[in-house]
């Protein structure tokens, strides 16, 4: 086993885990003029964020957009020349399928739990409209520290609108239960509104935006994606880092982080890498493994985050196979509650003008299956899970064509679980971490699943490391 240079210059920082994290937290390091080297274990970089295609039509095969109302993902994207290639989704109007029908997404919500029973019917039966009305007529209920949305939503406004809104957005942002779920870590803006209010109605209205006298011709978008796929957002970080000088190496697995009196020894297959920093962005899991020599609180308190599993499906169609006409919109989430073996489906050519304007003769659609507690779909061969799509998308919209190409991703151990606890489980993990001289973590498991809260979490690893480590000659060009 080689051991490299031990003459590096001062201030290098080994990153370990190459998703959006890893590179995004690589990305500061070089900006405050530090040495960076980047190990991932796989041959691909990106993580979730993955760009593909499918009948010669560029897709993403994994996450497709990430929240426009926080700036970090934009910022990144700008930083390294994407701003231009920014582009909201065509349309947003979502819909439910619920007991056999499409109906549309309603408003005035804040993650599905409403601000009053109004634009419900339909969705829900006349008990569950007036059990969410019966919420006023409440007296409060201290959420406590911490609670599980779809819990304390049942308490107060009943199980159906759990069941029939709440639990299908919150399994499409987290493939989880929304029952489990902790309002303090998913929604904590909620649970703020909670506690000041005196009911779970006047909460939600406080959080919503105030109705406009003159309505604004072009809302602000709530979501934005990348012309091209969002997947390209890594690549673009990648080529960013190795211009200003940082080392990627791909298909290079970390085996041990050993602490020593003049910074860390990061093991790998082939060598043992000198670096006066680490950042762990890696899965909980993984992080685990690596720390429990060094630090086996913080090990023991990663390895009881747990994760969900889901399958994605892409299936393309000639348009002129299509019988009759496809639903407007951008798609539909699908509660549990009923049955159905899809948890959603994204009508992506619809959602996505770059798809429609690169291959204008196929419609793409997108399906999801999984969520935690629910992984048979792991052991389905990739035929099982096109069928299993195709007879929910006939279903839901009367789609009878044939796909002229698919395309199955599996995304295993993919999406770190929110439970009660989980923001104390975060708090202990950070202090066991800080008690080593130079090291963080970041990434999906700790302060949300989304691009931006990502990103932030990697800014804040990489300018407490910078904090910590000598000054630098200057920035890195």
């Amino acid at each position: 086993m080689n051991v490299d240079n031990v003459d590096t210059p001062p201030g290098r920082v080994v990153v370990v885990g190459g998703g959006i994290a890893g590179l995004a937290a690589a990305h500061r390091v070089l900006l405050a003029g530090r040495r960076v080297t980047l190990l991932e274990a796989t041959g691909r970089l990106g993580g979730k964020l993955h760009a593909g295609d499918i009948a010669g039509a560029p897709v993403d095969l994994g996450a497709e957009s990430m929240l426009a109302r926080r700036p970090e993902g934009i910022e990144l994207a700008t930083a390294v020349g994407l701003g231009g290639d920014l582009q909201p989704p065509a349309t947003a109007a979502a819909s439910v399928w619920t007991r056999g029908v499409l109906r549309p997404m309603p408003k005035g919500h804040v993650m599905g739990v409403p601000g009053g029973a109004g634009g419900l019917g339909g969705l829900l039966s006349d008990e569950g409209l007036r059990a969410v009305a019966r919420d006023r007529a409440l007296p409060p209920a201290d959420p406590g520290e911490d609670v599980a949305i779809g819990a304390y939503v049942a308490q107060r406004m009943g199980h159906e609108i759990v069941d029939r809104l709440v639990e299908p957005l919150l399994g499409g942002v987290y493939a989880g239960d929304a029952y489990r779920i902790s309002m303090k870590a998913a929604v904590p803006r909620l649970l703020d509104a909670v506690r000041a209010h005196g009911t779970l109605t006047e909460a939600v209205g406080s959080l919503l935006p105030a109705p406009q006298a003159v309505p604004r011709q072009t809302p602000a978008p709530v979501f934005t994606g990348l012309r091209g796929g969002i997947g390209r957002l890594p690549l673009a970080v990648a080529e960013a880092i190795r211009e200003r000088g940082g080392e990627i190496r791909t298909e290079t697995p970390v085996h041990a982080l050993t602490r020593r009196a003049d910074g860390w020894e990061v093991r790998t297959d082939t060598e043992v890498l000198h670096a006066d920093a680490v950042i762990l962005a890696a899965p909980a899991w993984s992080a685990s493994a690596l720390l429990a020599a060094e630090s086996p609180a913080a090990s023991a308190e990663l390895a009881a985050v747990e994760y969900a599993s889901m399958s994605l499906v892409t299936l393309a169609f000639r348009r002129a196979d299509l019988a009759g006409t496809f639903p407007a919109g951008s798609g539909f989430l699908v509660p549990p509650v009923d049955g159905r073996t899809i948890k959603a489906s994204t009508f992506a050519s619809q959602k996505w003008q770059w798809i429609a304007d690169g291959a204008p003769d196929l419609l793409v659609l997108r399906t999801s299956l999984g969520r935690y507690g629910e992984e048979s779909h792991l052991a389905w061969d990739d035929a099982e899970l096109v069928a299993a799509s195709l007879k929910d998308l006939g279903d839901a919209v009367g789609l009878t064509a044939r796909p002229v190409a698919t395309r199955v991703v599996r995304w295993i151990d993919g999406l770190p679980q929110y439970p009660v606890g989980h923001h104390a489980r975060v708090a202990r993990i950070r202090d066991a971490v800080a008690e080593l001289p130079g090291l963080r973590v970041c990434g999906a498991a700790y302060d949300g699943v989304g691009i931006p809260a990502v990103v932030a979490d990697a800014r804040r690893a990489a300018e407490e490391i910078d904090a910590i480590l000598p000054n630098p000659a200057g920035p890195v060009r």
